[in-house]
């Protein structure tokens, strides 16, 4: 049975990762470093519900698999909601 990893933004994925997922994973490392952002310390949390993998990053960012589709979905957390709070 396999619970979860963690793993460092720019570092490999974990493998047996469907290959949608990873894509979805390095879009987010792109979009961080096309903005700037200081990510090296952020890390995924990998973690399997029902045998599929939901990854979540330091930042709130949420990666979450469709097996029926084969599509993976990124949410990421909306500065503006962040706003809404203060």
């Amino acid at each position: 049975m396999q619970l979860g990893t963690r793993w460092t933004v720019g570092d490999i994925p974990p493998a047996g990762l469907p290959e949608v997922v990873v894509a979805a994973v390095r879009t987010v490392e792109d979009e961080l470093r096309a903005e700037d952002v200081d990510a090296r310390s952020w890390r995924w949390t990998l973690t399997w519900l029902e045998r599929r993998p939901v990854i979540e990053l330091d930042d709130g960012t949420v990666i979450t698999y469709n097996a029926a589709e084969d599509t993976a979905t990124i949410r990421q957390v909306d500065a503006l909601e962040e706003d809404d709070e203060e």
